[in-house]
This record gives structure tokens, sequence and C-alpha cells, in this order.
């Protein structure tokens, strides 16, 4: 289905709903790597149009030269190698400077690196969708993300096919197919199996594409 689909009615009354108190929302979406979280998150932003904007964690990645500084090139993707401190912060300043545009990065798979300043969030953005895989962790400075969240949906969807959305998505961005199951086995799974642990914490559990 494509980015472009609709979203369900539900989800919108969940989403019309938290505006209805006319301040800003950010609506965080949470889940395993391969589950959907950014086609599910274009898509509401999509719905929303120009009131609405989308801004990934994956922009908090560190560099591949601090990953190898940190000896931690070979577990990217891993909650120690984002800067979970200085996402909790731009959440905060979105929320706090609701009249200024603030900037936040953006992860580009081609090149593997984050883009700083590539995504505005404007003033009339009063939808802000995020989405990523440790919105809802307990520990070290992700504790200070789900706090600033106005809702957190858990994207989920069977292993089997997360798995082979990842090869794909391995394999495109350049890995051959050994490495790319390599990677999901050593690096991926892992991180699921943390993830998955807490979904407990969600407001909502949701599957894209929608069932």
């Amino acid at each position: 289905m494509p980015h472009s689909a609709k979203i369900p009615e539900a989800w919108r009354a969940r989403i019309d709903a938290l505006l209805a108190s006319g301040g800003r929302v950010i609506l965080g979406l949470a889940g395993p790597p391969g589950a959907g979280k950014s086609s599910a998150a274009e898509a509401i932003v999509a719905s929303y149009g120009e009131t609405a904007v989308l801004v990934p964690m994956d922009g908090y990645h560190l560099a591949n030269v601090e990953l190898a500084r940190l000896s931690r090139a070979a577990r990217k993707g891993a909650p120690d190698t984002f800067d979970a401190g200085g996402y909790a912060a731009l959440l905060a300043r979105i929320r706090a400077e609701q009249d200024e545009t603030v900037y936040a990065p953006l992860f580009r798979r081609e090149i593997e690196e984050p883009i700083a300043g590539a995504i505005p969030v404007l003033p009339r953005h009063r939808l802000v969708v995020t989405e990523g895989n440790y919105l809802l962790f307990e520990t070290g400075a992700w504790a200070r993300v789900r706090p600033l969240l106005d809702a957190c949906w858990y994207v989920g969807i069977d292993d089997a096919t997360r798995t082979e959305r990842l090869l794909a998505r391995h394999i495109r961005f350049g890995r051959d197919a050994a490495a790319a199951w390599e990677w999901v086995q050593t690096t991926d799974e892992p991180n699921a199996r943390a993830i998955a642990a807490t979904a407990r914490r969600a407001d909502l559990k949701i599957a894209w594409p929608p069932t």
C-alpha cells in the first residue's frame, strides 16, 4: 500500500481528539525495524496536509565517524548509536517554541548519515509526527522522550513479513544477500526484541498497511 493511502477513520478520530485542545500535538510511532513506522507516519502526515510534519528519530543517528571512534559501527541502529538526549531536546523545543521555526535533522539512507537542519517545523504545523524504534524506552536519555509525546502508538507486524522487508531494504541500499541476512540476525533482531518489550507502554497498537 503506498504512503498516500488513506489512514483508518479510527486513527483520524484519535488524532482529531488530540488536536481539539487547540495546541500543537506530538504523536509518536514506535516499533521494531521493518514494521512500517515510516510508511504509517508518512500516511498520517499526508492526510493532514500542510498542518502536519514528519520528524523521524533517525535524524539523531550518530555520524559514522563517531560510531567508528566509539567502536559501535557494527551495531549501528542500537540504542547507544543515537544521540537520545539531542532527540529529547528537539521534542522539547518543538513543544515549547510553537511560534518559531525549529529545525530537525534528517537521516539519508543513501549515504547512511544524518543531515542537520533539513526539516523545518513551522508555526503552522499543529501535528508533529515522530517515528522511531526507541520512543517507549525507559532507560537513559530515552526515558525523557515518552513524556514529551501527547500519544505514542506501537506499530507491529508478523516477524516473517518484517524480516522480508528488512532484507529487501538492506539489499536496496547496497548490501548483498548474505550481508543483509547477517545484519538482520545480528543487529536488527536483537534490537527488535528489546523494542517489543516496550509495547505495553503504547496508547494503541496498529499495523501498516492497516488491517
